[in-house]
Order: C-alpha cells, then structure tokens, then sequence
C-alpha cells in the first residue's frame, strides 16, 4: 500500500519559514516524482513545485520561485519543501503527491498517491 505522509505545517508570521516533509511508503522515491501543491480556501488546488526522481531537477511555479525549495533524501525515502520569506498569500493546505503536473513521470500501479495535507497559515 503505497502513503505519503506529510508533516511540517503550523503558524508563521510573514516572513518567516516552514519546512515540510512527505515521508513515503510502499515505493521508492527512486523512481517517482514528488509534486507539491497547495488549496486555499475557495481556491482550486494548484500544483507548485516538483522534483525529479531520476535526476533531481526541479520546477517551481513563478509565485514561489527564489522562495521555496523542494529536496528529497533518498535514504529517508522522504521529500521536502523549504519555504523561506512566506506571505500571506501562501496561506493554504499543502499536499504532496506522487502527481506532477510539470514533468513525466512513473504512475503507481493503484494511481497517485496523495498526502493527507498540512495546513500552513501566514499571518501579517
């Protein structure tokens, strides 16, 4: 049974940082991409960052470009997301995925795989 577990989320003031991790199981991030996405209220989810897992390559969408950082350990079997100099805007439930809407990737056999989310909320 494949699961993502994340962890990491909380309360920060603007301008401050979080680090989230998406711990796996079931597979190997060896072999498939990790996706980060966030949901805002009344919003639609958004896909925002992606790491690769063949040879580590990231993408990030501009509104977190230079702010955010994706990363994995392979020995962990774990992904991150570094979020440095959080605004408002960034207040969300943010999910990883086994889905990444930016690069090609392997399915799992009983399809992507989701975290279950962790709310990070930015206060001003």
């Amino acid at each position: 049974q494949v699961q993502l577990v994340e962890s990491g989320g909380g309360l920060v003031q603007s301008g401050g940082s979080l680090r989230l991790s998406c711990t796996a199981s079931g597979i190997s991030l060896d072999y498939y991409n990790i996706g980060w996405f966030r949901q805002a209220p009344g919003k639609e989810r958004e896909g925002i960052s992606c790491i690769n897992a063949y040879d580590g390559s990231t993408y990030y969408i501009d509104s977190v470009k230079g702010r955010f950082t994706v990363s994995r350990d392979k020995d962990r079997n774990t992904a991150y997301l570094q979020m440095n100099s959080l605004k408002p805007e960034d207040t969300a439930a943010y999910y990883c995925a086994t889905k990444c809407p930016f690069m090609v990737g392997l399915v799992p056999v009983a399809g992507h795989a989701w975290g279950q989310g962790t709310q990070v909320t930015v206060s001003s």
